[in-house]
């Protein structure tokens, strides 16, 4: 079973984001799931991002690779929207990583290093219609053009968030099918 570090959305640590865990952990893999933000959780993506805002991007982000750090070299990395960002970081430059989970994002690569590192797969996941997601999809198009080790998929909608069952924007059969698809992804790692 993989051991994973999931890394909440901009709208915190919600319900529904431990509810997405509780379901790889179903499965049998260790989830590990920091809160960047304290206990704080937001009603809207302008109020988690405001808070982000003023707390300081940087200095949540740190936040998460030091929270990594404290843990084992061979994680898979996971994150949800802002939460994205920081997998990707971790898993484009800490030894070790054994995967990486993008889930609603996707930043080019050149952001943490001149390529994908070698032998590291990764899924990056998000809705066809997603207004955010549409500007990180010619970075998740380039990073899986970039790697033989990389698998996109998109989901018809046009929700962000559709896999938090806590919010408005959750769609149960996409989030059936991403998580059917990330559990795949982990089983193939192997133990």
């Amino acid at each position: 079973m993989a051991e994973l570090i999931l890394f909440h959305h901009i709208q915190g640590l919600t319900d529904g984001v431990r509810a997405f865990a509780d379901d790889l952990r179903g499965a049998g893999h260790t989830v590990h799931t920091p809160d960047l933000f304290d206990g704080r959780t937001f009603a809207s993506i302008p109020d988690g991002f405001a808070f982000a805002q003023e707390a300081g991007f940087g200095a949540l982000r740190s936040r998460g690779v030091e929270v990594a750090a404290e843990l084992g070299e061979e994680l898979v990395y996971a994150g949800l929207s802002f939460g994205a960002m920081i997998a990707q970081q971790l898993a484009q430059t800490r030894p070790g990583a054994r995967g990486a989970l993008l889930l609603h994002s996707c930043v080019p690569v050149g952001e943490f290093g001149e390529r994908w590192p070698d032998g590291v797969p990764v899924q990056v996941h998000g809705m066809e219609g997603d207004e955010f997601f549409e500007e990180d999809l010619p970075a998740a198009r380039d990073l899986v053009a970039s790697t033989a080790t990389a698998e996109l998929f998109v989901y018809p909608g046009d929700e962000h968030l559709f896999t938090d069952s806590s919010l408005e924007a959750y769609d149960a059969e996409a989030a059936r099918l991403l998580r059917e698809r990330v559990l795949g992804f982990l089983a193939a790692l192997g133990d």
